[in-house]
């Protein structure tokens, strides 16, 4: 019996046999499906396909029970078979930030983004979540030179370049896990903020962690999938920042050290995402994510270029992408 027979049969009981039939409504970058439930009186649903062993349904349901108790807008667990991985949920509607966001309504969207941002880290404790420590940092950093740069680039790297590589991952790390730890969705972007009432609706949060305050303000402002100019991206942080601050988060005193915060973990979040679109290609053939991979490189680089520390990564990178140095070394 196919995975969609066996969801289907499986809503038939959690409906009480009411008529539905489904059509998708969408897929993400993991082995999870989703589909939208259609009832006979118009109403709509969620199904979530997420099949064993790739995936686990109980990561979801617990952070959502979070989310909620949080008083935020996510959606909510109607009926579940965690065993056989499927899920029934509301449905937050078809439009995403990602979908609608232009010069004229990013501010209000982003304000929105923000105000839930911080509510969801206001609801932080030590203990729930998985924590973001050093060795799941470093996992995630070991994907760029794994499948970036032996996959994608098809290099091998020497001893002096691997060294160069360590030396980088190790000082990012220093940085990361020296921010203050709050609850950390893990993707937080427009692609998976919904225009819904309230705004946002928040999905895709399964894998949230306790780990670094800056982390999903770095997701929001340095997207996978759109990018803004630097001084929105500035103007978005600060009022991420300030917010934060007179909500009384342990955010830095001083916005310039919180900035090299942000920065730093964008750094580590950017590595990270140009292996996994890399893999997600090569391993599991879903080709489009490649195509972001040089906004990625673009994110890198800009960070590279502003922190002494991070030149000698600058040039690996030139060196990597067989580039004409575009900028002088200082060491």
């Amino acid at each position: 019996m196919s995975r969609l027979d066996q969801l289907n049969d499986w809503l038939h009981q959690a409906l009480q046999g009411k008529p539905h039939h489904l059509t998708t409504a969408s897929a993400d970058a993991s082995f999870r499906r989703y589909f939208r439930v259609h009832l006979a009186d118009g109403a709509t649903l969620i199904a979530m396909d997420a099949p064993p062993p790739q995936e686990d349904c109980r990561p979801f349901v617990k952070v959502a029970a979070l989310f909620e108790q949080a008083g935020l807008n996510v959606p909510k667990v109607l009926a579940q078979d965690v065993e056989n991985g499927f899920l029934l949920l509301t449905d937050l509607g078809a439009q995403t930030f990602l979908d609608v966001l232009n010069e004229d309504n990013a501010d209000t969207l982003f304000r929105d983004a923000i105000d839930a941002l911080v509510t969801w880290q206001l609801a932080s404790r030590p203990g729930v979540l998985p924590a973001y420590d050093e060795a799941l940092l470093r996992r995630e950093l070991c994907l760029f030179p794994d499948w970036y740069v032996a996959r994608h680039l098809n290099v091998e790297l020497s001893e002096s370049q691997r060294s160069t590589l360590e030396n980088a991952f190790s000082t990012i790390v220093r940085y990361n896990l020296a921010q203050p730890s709050v609850y950390v969705h893990r993707d937080y972007m427009p692609r998976n903020l919904m225009i819904s009432t309230p705004s946002p609706g928040i999905l895709d949060f399964q894998d949230a962690v306790y780990g670094p305050i800056s982390y999903d303000v770095a997701s929001l402002f340095k997207d996978a999938f759109i990018s803004w100019q630097e001084e929105r991206v500035l103007d978005g942080t600060i009022r991420y920042w300030e917010k934060a601050r007179k909500a009384g988060l342990p955010v830095r005193s001083d916005f310039g050290d919180f900035y090299r915060d942000f920065e730093w973990m964008g750094l580590q979040r950017h590595l990270k995402v140009l292996g996994i679109f890399a893999r997600i290609h090569y391993r599991d053939g879903k080709p489009k994510y490649l195509a972001d991979t040089p906004r990625f490189m673009n994110y890198v680089r800009q960070v590279c270029v502003r922190y002494g520390e991070l030149r000698p990564l600058l040039r690996l990178l030139d060196e990597l992408e067989k580039r004409e140095p575009q900028f002088g070394y200082t060491f």
